[in-house]
Order: structure tokens, then C-alpha cells, then sequence
């Protein structure tokens, strides 16, 4: 069988990572872009699109074309040229402060009339099984969480795990008293394009007023790759534009302000992600990376995991769990993870939710040294390879309160590229809450504002987000958890907050 990276996906892969990080390229083809997509309509230059196309345009003249010109002398010799090449650098910065201004943060206030779509989320029962729950509250603005928790109590999941019953609690529960709880978000971009710090705040208040009382420990985490992001070189713990009520509220805000009563902290894995490390039970007590020692055979796929000791002394494998130094043993159940991703467009694989939130965990850098690079396997189902091979989530909460409805404009969203639609969803099946979430949150509201190539969002359409979902189950089943992309086996339960 021919390996799954020289296949049509791999191929365009490497040519859009040529085309994006050659900058003579780059430049020429935003420049392009910008020319061809506004045409005679001036106002298609506050587009999304065409802000960033004209942002890279007049980079490109600035830096590469006038510079070379005047050294030949071309522009001083040819008066019509240059009032040319000044009118196309004078349209382009124009775009780009008309982008500014219109989705400049420091200058919206937190009372700007919001753009918002209301979706309608009809609650189902399979027909088949075994089925996967979905729990949705619609109308939060991230104080959803405790909503949440009571809707997964009467369908029988209970968020806390205790020997006492209650209504949220019970010895089945996914979160005891003493556990780890590894909350991975999406700190790669500011703005829309982040997890939702008010939901982060809320999910941390519950886990904290756990009925037992809570004594364990809380890390929020994520690997912006130390590259791309809001500023080019990765994620951060602490953007000044935030996706919040109050838009300065960072997750080092949201964190600090539990850290006087308990054990919190945040890593940011941009910091160890090219160091190659081995596990704890090998000698090495070094924060970093663990690769896999083979790539997958379906997806060509090479899973990696950090492996760290947080601020508070406690050693943590993303794989294998809590490591304890004096007994030289791993306890895997302590560690519970939350998958907490924004749900988002993509410009390559359609969309980011669940599963592809898992880029977040393995590291770019590292296995693209080693020829399988996470990034280019994500069509091919590599994501699913890396929750099979690494650590399955306790539970998966989307964040879709604001969210980008125009296809392809992700991962970067600014404040004015997002629609307030107020839900939050919740499964342990990722990719069933991936599916649910596409066809019924995104490709609905892009279709109910008009847009077109809705297809890209739409988990049935054949395209690539419909084909890599698909291929990462697999592999999820094939490790032995639960996963479905028929909606026959969804039990889809709706609950409606009222808020201000």
C-alpha cells in the first residue's frame, strides 16, 4: 500500500507550506488575491480575507518590490508606474486600517451591538446502539458549566466521582476530589479564535466546589508549536484580546484568581516542545516531549506527548499519568483530562473541534524532524492516531459561544470574523460531538447567513473534514473507545439557559 504521506493530501501539504513560508511568494500571491477578490466592489476589502490578503500585499510591495524598483531606477524613470504602485500601496493600507478599525479590539467596547444568530438544536434519540450521549445548553455566555453538569446528572453521567450519590455525584463520576485535572484549551490565538475564558472560569469554579472537597490539582495547558499563532511564534496563557465578556480577561487571569485557595497552574508546551525527552521510569526527569517509536501504518501518523512537572512539584505523563518519584509508579486514572477546544472553521481541514484540538497536544516541531509531521496527518486521520496512542479524554467540552460561520476563515478569528450562537456541548465522544457540532452549530449557521462552500463544514459532504473524522475513528475504535459518525446512535439532549 503506498504510504499514506506521499498521497494527494501530502502533496498539498507541502505546497501550501512552500507557497507559506517563502515570503517573495507569499507576498506576490496576497497581493493577487487582493487585486482579483475585490474587482470593482471596494467594499469586499473589509472581508475577512482580503484584510489579511491586504495586510501581506503591502508588506510585500513595501519590503520587496519599491526597495528592488529604486534600486534599478525603474521608478524614478517611469512616472505613470509609480502613480500606480503608490495608488495600489495607498488602497492596500487603506484596507488594512479599515480592517483595524473594524475589528481593531482596543477600539470595540464590551457593549457593542453583538452579531448574533439564534440555531435551532432539537434534542434526538438513537435508534441504534451502542449510542453516544450529547449534552447541549443553548444560551450561555460561559456560564454554562453548572447547567451542564445537572443535564449529564439526569441522563446518568455524573460529573463528580464520590462514594457518596448525589445529584451530580456518584461512584461512577468522572472527576474525584484528589485527581489531576489537565484542562487542554486553544491558547494559540487571541481574540475569537481562544477558548472562551469565562467557560474556563466556569468549569474551573465546578471543579473546585467538588462535594467531597476539592484538594487535587488543576493545570491548563495547550502547545501553540511555538509557531503561527497571534504574534508568529505560538500560543500564550495571557493575549491581551481575549474571547470573554470583558476582553482582557486572559487565562493566566482566569487561573490566578483561584491560585490563593488552590493547587493551580498553567504550562504552555511552546516552551519544551523541541526537547526530546524519554519517560519518567527510564531516569529522566527532564520536561519535553515523548515520541512513539513507529508511525502508524493507516495514517503515517507519529504520536508524541508531553511529559512535565508542573508548578506545584507534580510529575505528569500525558500518556501513562501521575508519576510518583519514591515508589518509581505511574497512576494513570488520577489524570483526567477535559478537552476544551473553540469550534472553529479551518482554511486546510474544514474544521477544528475535538479531534483536531489534539495538535495542541503532540509536538510539530519534533516529529517533523523525525519525517511524520503532525500537522500534515491530519487529514489522514492522524489526530485520531494521537488520542489512540496517547491519552482518551475524560470528557469533551466544545466551546462554540462565539464562532466563525464564514468557511475557511480559521484558526486565526478576530473579533469581527465571529457570531454569538451561546452553546456549549459536551460528550465523551469526541467525534460524535465533532459531527454534531459541524452539521448542526456551523454549516447550519453558514448556511442561515448565506455563505457559500458550506460544504467544507458539513461532516456528509465527502470533503476533507467528512474524510479525516472519519479515518480518526477508526483508529479511536480500533484502540477500543467509543466514537460514531452515524447520528442513529446519538442521543442528543437540549437544555435552554435564560441569561441576560
Amino acid at each position: 500500500m503506498e504510504k499514506v504521506r506521499h498521497g494527494s493530501v501530502g502533496r498539498a501539504m507541502r505546497l501550501w507550506r512552500w507557497a507559506s513560508t517563502s515570503a517573495f511568494v507569499f507576498g506576490l500571491l496576497s497581493l493577487a488575491w487582493f487585486v482579483f477578490r475585490t474587482g470593482t466592489k471596494p467594499s469586499r476589502v473589509v472581508y475577512p480575507c482580503q484584510r489579511v490578503a491586504a495586510a501581506n500585499g503591502a508588506a510585500w510591495l513595501a519590503t520587496v518590490l519599491l526597495p528592488v524598483l529604486s534600486i534599478t531606477g525603474f521608478v524614478g524613470k517611469n512616472r505613470s508606474w509609480r502613480r500606480k504602485l503608490l495608488t495600489v500601496a495607498v488602497v492596500l493600507l487603506t484596507a488594512v486600517g479599515a480592517a483595524w478599525i473594524a475589528d481593531g479590539p482596543g477600539l470595540l467596547s464590551k457593549a457593542a451591538a453583538p452579531n448574533r444568530i439564534d440555531l435551532v438544536l432539537s434534542e434526538r434519540r438513537a435508534t441504534s446502539s451502542p449510542a453516544s450521549d450529547l449534552f447541549v445548553v443553548d444560551g450561555t455566555h460561559g456560564d454554562g458549566i453548572a447547567e451542564l453538569i445537572a443535564l449529564m446528572a439526569e441522563q446518568g453521567t455524573r460529573f463528580y466521582r464520590s462514594s457518596e450519590t448525589g445529584h451530580a455525584s456518584g461512584p461512577t463520576g468522572l472527576i474525584a476530589a484528589d485527581d489531576v485535572v489537565l484542562i487542554k484549551i486553544n491558547a494559540q490565538w487571541d481574540q475569537r479564535g481562544g477558548t472562551n475564558t469565562d467557560l474556563l472560569r466556569s468549569l474551573m469554579q465546578a471543579i473546585v466546589d467538588h462535594p467531597d472537597g476539592f484538594t487535587g490539582e488543576i493545570i491548563v495547558a495547550d502547545n501553540g508549536q511555538h509557531q503561527y499563532g497571534a504574534r508568529g511564534n505560538g500560543g500564550s496563557m495571557d493575549w491581551g484580546w481575549n474571547n470573554a465578556e470583558e476582553r482582557s480577561q486572559s487565562v493566566q487571569d482566569v487561573v490566578d484568581s483561584f491560585a490563593a485557595e488552590h493547587r493551580v497552574s498553567t504550562y504552555l508546551w511552546d516552551t519544551i516542545t523541541g526537547e526530546h525527552v524519554t519517560e519518567f521510569d527510564q531516569g529522566d526527569t527532564a520536561d519535553g516531549y515523548v515520541l512513539s517509536e513507529a508511525s502508524s501504518p493507516t495514517t503515517g501518523a507519529l504520536a508524541a506527548y508531553p511529559k512535565f512537572r508542573s508548578e506545584h512539584g507534580t510529575f505528569v505523563s500525558f500518556k501513562r499519568g501521575i508519576w510518583d518519584p519514591e515508589s518509581e509508579t505511574y497512576d494513570s486514572a488520577r489524570l483526567r483530562l477535559i478537552n476544551l477546544p473553540v469550534l472553529k472553521p479551518h482554511m486546510i481541514f474544514g474544521v477544528t473541534g475535538c479531534i483536531k484540538h489534539y495538535m495542541g497536544v503532540t509536538s510539530d516541531v519534533l516529529t517533523r524532524s523525525a519525517g511524520a509531521r503532525a500537522h500534515d496527518s491530519v487529514g489522514t486521520g492522524g489526530m485520531g492516531t494521537e488520542i489512540a496512542e496517547t491519552r482518551f479524554p475524560t470528557l469533551n467540552i466544545l466551546d462554540a459561544i462565539w464562532v466563525s460561520l464564514a468557511p475557511g476563515v480559521g484558526p486565526q478569528v478576530r473579533y469581527s470574523d465571529a457570531t454569538r450562537t451561546d452553546v456549549i456541548a459536551a460528550s465523551t465522544d469526541p467525534v460524535a460531538l465533532d459531527y454534531w457540532a459541524a452539521k448542526h452549530i456551523l454549516a447550519q449557521g453558514a448556511r442561515a447567513k448565506g455563505y457559500s462552500r458550506v460544504e467544507s463544514l458539513d461532516p456528509d459532504s465527502g470533503r476533507s473534514f467528512s474524510r479525516w473524522l472519519r479515518r480518526s475513528m477508526d483508529e479511536i475504535v480500533a484502540a477500543g473507545h467509543r466514537a460514531t459518525v452515524d447520528e442513529t446512535r446519538m442521543n442528543v439532549y437540549v437544555r435552554q439557559m435564560t441569561t441576560p
